[in-house]
């Protein structure tokens, strides 16, 4: 019987480098508030968030893409040419194909590597993430982007009192490669489907097609519902991400939840009993919720204002529609 060889991966991955990219037009609580009945301070008071970039019609999902990945590329110190796969976590991409990571696996000149999308909610880049370590670990690559991405402003409802002033756009890439020792823990992710009505598009693209909706498709939420599943079960599924690393909250340094919400960020620092000394992401207050990307842009901006430096040790979860969730403790870049 014919034996396969083995594959000629590597023992770890790592995070090499991280890259950013925020549409130029900011848009203050003001802006929101002229189609909804609400406040400044209610919304910041429910939210942190102050401000949010939206696209304009140049900044496409494709475009903010090659800007971040291109950063996160020169940054992690390798050239385009060695990239062997692109993976786009994205649910604001309209073409149901060809697959958006073709487009951006070309412009930024990768030749013929490898690329797709996923589609993960607000977990996207915690997926990414996994799928990239595995790769590398396994051979099939040498380096890996991994880019979350969204313009959410174009899925925003912005009568919806719940949530007009949450969304935002952006993007933000990681490139994973080789590592002598370990520096992404395993990953702890899971869905709950029978939730799944908690977040979710409000009619799907049939629907549209066929002239039955008012409005274009928006993303919608229960609000409360989601808030208590974040609070009470994400602070359990980012301890388990912490037990598998075999770390403990005292030993991490930085702390990157998914930027849905500072009053849940709160929550579960409080929960975790973060120490004082850990770094807390709080890019929502002028981000905004930008889903699959806001993990990586919150990373991005904390090394680059200082908050974080490298050889950090910091967890990373993510949380949102499906219900899906994702953590891992990881070494910055």
């Amino acid at each position: 019987m014919a034996k396969i060889r083995p594959s000629k991966g590597h023992p770890y991955a790592r995070i090499l480098g991280v890259g950013g990219y925020r549409p130029t037009r900011v848009v203050p609580n003001e802006v929101i508030l002229e189609t909804i009945d609400s406040s400044d301070e209610w919304i910041r008071s429910r939210s942190g968030i102050e401000t949010r970039h939206w696209a304009n019609d140049e900044e496409t999902v494709a475009a903010m893409s090659v800007e971040a990945a291109g950063k996160a590329i020169a940054d992690a110190g390798i050239t385009a040419e060695q990239v062997g796969a692109v993976v786009v976590s994205t649910v604001s991409h309209f073409k149901q194909t060809p697959a958006v990571a073709t487009e951006i696996a070309d412009k930024l000149g990768t030749g013929k590597a490898a690329a797709f999308d996923i589609s993960a909610g607000c977990a996207g880049f915690g997926y990414g993430l996994t799928l990239a370590k595995g790769m590398v670990v396994e051979g099939s690559a040498e380096y890996v982007i991994v880019i979350g991405v969204e313009r959410l402003s174009d899925l925003t409802d912005l009568e919806d009192r719940a949530t007009a002033f949450l969304f935002g756009d952006g993007a933000g890439a990681v490139v994973v490669g080789p590592s002598t020792e370990p520096a992404i823990g395993p990953t702890v992710w899971g869905s709950e489907g029978d939730k799944s009505e908690t977040i979710k598009q409000t009619v799907p693209w049939t629907d549209y097609r066929d002239g039955t909706p008012e409005k274009f498709p928006a993303i919608t939420q229960e609000g409360q519902a989601v808030f208590r599943w974040a609070v009470f079960e994400m602070a359990k599924v980012a301890k388990e991400a912490l037990d598998a690393a075999g770390l403990t909250a005292d030993e991490l340094d930085v702390f990157i939840p998914h930027q849905a919400n500072e009053r849940i960020i709160d929550s579960m620092v409080k929960t975790l009993k973060l120490p004082e000394s850990v770094t807390v992401a709080r890019d929502v207050r002028t981000t905004g919720n930008t889903s699959a990307a806001s993990i990586p842009l919150a990373m991005e901006r904390l090394l680059a204002t200082g908050e974080a430096k490298s050889g950090d040790t910091a967890l990373v979860i993510g949380f949102g529609a499906g219900l899906v969730y994702a953590a891992t403790v990881v070494t910055l870049p």
